[in-house]
């Protein structure tokens, strides 16, 4: 007999997962053609072109044995020490924000936290540990900072799988809660979430699966908040930064770099995205120079990944990915994706949260029934993922990162649910 709780898992499944596979199915009835998948974010963006050379040239001029062997479990010195210029030339070094200083947070004890605060960002290969994906980074961080009990706060709707790397750890997921509409924290929620269990807060920035940028207002608010709680309970509270939509943002939005504004902070980083290869799985873990027992930090990080099974990151995607830190896969495609849909959709009567970033729509489901819906759309060939899956009832979600073409030849069939559901 398997374990009790994969036997739950198997039973739950996941429900993009599901869809993913009932639209492969569908369309081996009726060709992929006339199938308009929107349930998987599986980049569908050109590889930028340097990256398949670089992995030509790491495979005709490294040394076979070397190049395949093991190395260190945090991955090549050499790889991490180019990730962390690159940062250091990204996100400038020793930074103080003014706009972070100036601001004050309704208290004077969380405006002197935050005048407080260190920080200095000058990352080494000694803050860079390369990691399987943003998934595998994020299971290393927990399993390196949880005890049992231990509590991880995340903001609703959030990516589905937090719940299961939470509790791989024996973890504690919490769930703070969105202002309505705008999708952004409800900080007085998370003001009551946030106890002396909260080991961990998950921010996922730009946000799967509403697609909102968390700009430097709210973080300013978010990490005046944990300071002040780190103050209040005595123990390190850390901010795990999942960004593996950092390169994908719209209509001149920025994200902010997180170890700029809270010293305990884990930049969680994917090229699954950036790069568009998420199969080759691979991704690394920034940790603030600043962070409290840093040295002990990465030390456990280090055996985190060997224990866990990984072991080291791929060895040919780190040498690739060290050629290619400043290329990024073509935002204009996903944009120009965006702008059909979201226009289109709006333009039938859904309510849609506009994107600002990562490759996502969440639309309110005009049935209060939103698996009806989700069903209604199948008749059309549509396949839709019901936005209770991430913790937002109500709505689904439309991964656009598809061709031009399938929304293109979708947009009839969503007309149609329009007219049906009679949305003005």
């Amino acid at each position: 007999m398997i374990a009790k709780q994969m036997s739950e898992d198997i039973l739950g499944g996941s429900a993009i997962r599901a869809m993913f596979l009932e639209g492969k199915e569908l369309a081996d009835r009726i060709g992929s053609e006339n199938v308009y998948d929107f349930s998987l974010g599986n980049p569908a963006a050109e590889v930028p072109p340097p990256y398949t050379k670089a992995l030509e040239e790491v495979l005709k001029t490294e040394d076979p044995v070397s190049l395949h062997g093991y190395m260190d479990n945090a991955g090549y010195p050499a790889v991490r020490a180019a990730i962390a210029k690159h940062l250091n030339n990204r996100f400038g070094t020793d930074v103080m924000r003014d706009s972070i200083v100036n601001t004050r947070f309704g208290t004077d004890v969380m405006g002197d936290s935050i005048a407080n605060a260190r920080f200095g960002t000058v990352f080494t290969e000694n803050h860079i540990l390369m990691t399987v994906g943003a998934a595998g980074a994020i299971n290393v961080i927990l399993k390196t900072l949880l005890d049992p009990g231990d509590e991880v706060a995340v903001f609703a709707p959030y990516f589905t799988e937090y719940r299961n790397y939470c509790r791989n750890w024996q973890g504690v997921l919490t769930e703070v809660l969105p202002e309505p509409e705008s999708f952004l924290p409800d900080l007085a929620d998370m003001e009551q979430k946030i106890t002396k269990k909260t080991k961990a807060v998950i921010i996922n920035n730009p946000v799967n699966p509403t697609g909102v940028v968390y700009g430097e207002e709210t973080i300013v608010a978010i990490t005046a908040l944990l300071l002040g709680k780190q103050e209040e309970y005595g123990h390190a509270i850390y901010l795990i930064s999942d960004e593996p939509y950092r390169e994908l943002v719209y209509d001149g939005r920025k994200v902010p770099f997180l170890p700029h504004y809270y010293a305990n902070t884990f930049v969680s980083y994917s090229f699954s995205k950036s790069l568009s290869v998420p199969g080759d799985r691979i991704g690394y873990i920034a940790l603030s120079p600043e962070m409290e027992n840093e040295k002990q930090v990465f030390a456990g990080l280090s055996i985190a990944n060997r224990v866990i099974g990984f072991v080291n990151a791929p060895a040919l995607m780190q040498k690739a990915v060290a050629q290619v830190l400043e290329e990024h896969t073509d935002v204009a495609f996903y944009d120009r994706n965006r702008r059909l849909l979201y226009d289109s959709l709006k333009g039938y009567g859904f309510t849609c949260v506009k994107p600002e970033g990562a490759f996502y729509l969440f639309v309110k489901s005009p049935d209060a029934d939103t698996k009806k819906f989700i069903e209604k759309a199948k008749i059309y060939h549509i396949l839709l993922v019901d936005g209770a899956a991430f913790s937002g009832a109500g709505y689904v979600r439309i991964a656009y990162c598809v061709p031009f073409e399938r929304i293109q030849k979708s947009l009839s069939g969503f007309c149609a649910l329009a007219r049906e559901y009679q949305l003005s």
